[in-house]
Formats: C-alpha cells, structure tokens, sequence
C-alpha cells in the first residue's frame, strides 16, 4: 500500500472526529469540571467543590423534578413499547403490501416532526375552553376536563402526546425483529397445535427479546431527557407537577444563571441514564433469548 492511501481513512474520519471532540467529547468534559465550580457567566468561575452537588440534591424542586421524571419513563416507556410492540404484531399479519407501507409511514411519520410544533398543537387540541378534544366530549355529554390545569390531566396530556410522537421508532425496530424470526418456528409450532396467543408467548417475544432490549434501552433514555412536552404544554405546572429533570437543569443554568448548579444537575442525571442502562444490560443475561 502506498504511503498516501495509509492517510486516506484518516483524511475521512477527520470531520467526523473533529465534529465529536468539538460538539460531543469537549462539551461532555467542560460540563463535569463546570459542575465543581460557581460561574454566572458575569463573574470569574469559583471553585467550590463538590458543594452544588450538595445544593441540588437538597433542593424540593429538584427532588419533586426527578421524582416527576421517573413516574413519567414508567408510564411512558410501557405505553410505547406495548403499542409498539401490538401494532408491529398486527402489521405482520396478511396485509396488502400497500397498505402495510402505509401503516408504516404514518406511524413513523409523527417521529419526524419537531416535538416544540407538535407540542403547540397539542396544547390548542387539549384547551379547556375551546379545544377540540373537550368539544368532542361535549357531544356525549362530558363535562370539560382541565386538561392542562389541573396535575392529572396535564401528567396524562404529556404522557399521551410524548408515546404518540415517539412509539414510531420502536415499532420499526420491533418490525424488523419480526422479520428476522424465522417462519419455519411458526410452521412447527402449528403442526403441534400451538394457537396464536402461545406462539406470541412462547415464540415471539423470546426471540424478540434482544429487538426488545435494545428498544427498551433507547426508550428509557429518550424519556428521561424528555423536555420540549412538559415544557411547551404546561410550563411545568400546575406548581410543579409536570416539571422533568431538564427543565430543571435548563431553568437553573440558562434562567438563572447558576451553570456550576446546572452542570452538577447534568451530571447526576448522566449518572442515573447509565446506571439504569447498565441494569437493564445485567438483567437482560436472564431475560434475552439470542438465537
């Protein structure tokens, strides 16, 4: 090989490295040191030490944000890996081809869209006073529901509107777990007489255990840094009902200039995504069938 084809991959990988040390890698390290220090942008960085880790974790609003942000992954993740994994389930069935396509595009297609535009939308639908959601109840006569005023209705707003934009990723990918098992399993199975709810039990899901982890993994992350819902839909609010761990990080370090606290809060959740992502890799040795 000549000395200048030894360069090429080099030459190639540069802006692709370059972009990550430059927006990934010297981000990520300049958030951790910025964590140990007090700086409001205005005054020189102070070092304190480990004492913003020592605010926020004393801090109501932080404790009830991340609180807020775990019940809502809970709620959130089953919801979307379920109907994800029902309707990748329907769509296997005998379907015109055409018609398949087309399931497949509309329920991919939300994902696409900008979640702040949707969110605004949203909010215009789930209105007390003249949203179409409360108007159609009204046609049978159900009285206005607060959607978004009161704690219960905002938490259900958000949760619906964040699993109907984002399921489109896990259907796909439960999709293509179905397609990869192989159909001489289903033909055996029915010679022993297995209906469908036993080979779904009994063949589907264990051989779409390792499609379900990595689904499950991407899921729980995505939700735990779920911001631009509860943000444009509620604020937050009511009080702080529907405030997620980002907001929180975002209100401190970008409202209130308090960036060592903010970074300290990035920190921590950083901490808890891989903590909760190095769980489920443990767990999944006993649960996750590899062919």
């Amino acid at each position: 090989m000549m000395k200048h084809q030894r360069w090429l991959p080099w030459v190639f990988l540069a802006p692709t490295a370059l972009g990550m040390g430059l927006f990934t890698l010297i981000p990520i390290v300049a958030s951790i040191v910025l964590a140990f220090f007090q700086w409001d942008i205005i005054t020189p960085p102070k070092f304190v030490g480990f004492a913003n880790f020592a605010t926020v974790a004393t801090d109501s609003t932080v404790q009830v944000s991340f609180l807020n942000t775990i019940v809502f992954v809970i709620v959130a993740v089953a919801l979307q890996l379920g109907i994800s994994l029902g309707l990748a389930v329907l769509l296997t069935e005998k379907l015109p081809n055409w018609l398949r396509s087309f399931f497949r595009s509309a329920f991919f297609f939300p994902l696409v869209l900008s979640a702040a535009s949707v969110s605004v939308f949203m909010k215009y639908l789930f209105n007390e006073k003249f949203g179409v959601v409360n108007w159609l109840l009204s046609l049978i006569n159900v009285p206005a529901v607060p959607w978004l005023t009161s704690p219960a209705g905002s938490a259900v707003v958000i949760i619906l509107v964040y699993v109907w934009q984002n399921f489109g990723f896990s259907f796909l990918l439960f999709l293509g777990g179905l397609a990869s098992i192989p159909t001489e399993t289903y033909e055996a199975a029915s010679l022993d007489g297995a209906t469908g709810w036993r080979k779904l039990v009994q063949i589907t899901l264990p051989l779409l255990s390792p499609t379900t982890l990595v689904a499950s993994v991407m899921a729980i992350i995505s939700a735990l840094q779920v911001f631009d819902q509860p943000y444009v839909l509620t604020g937050g609010g009511p009080g702080d009902s529907t405030r997620s761990a980002v907001m929180v990080i975002f209100e401190t370090a970008f409202q209130r200039l308090e960036f060592g606290q903010g970074a300290a809060l990035g920190v921590i959740l950083t901490i808890i995504i891989m903590l909760i992502t190095a769980l489920q890799f443990r767990l999944s040795k006993r649960f996750v069938f590899y062919q």
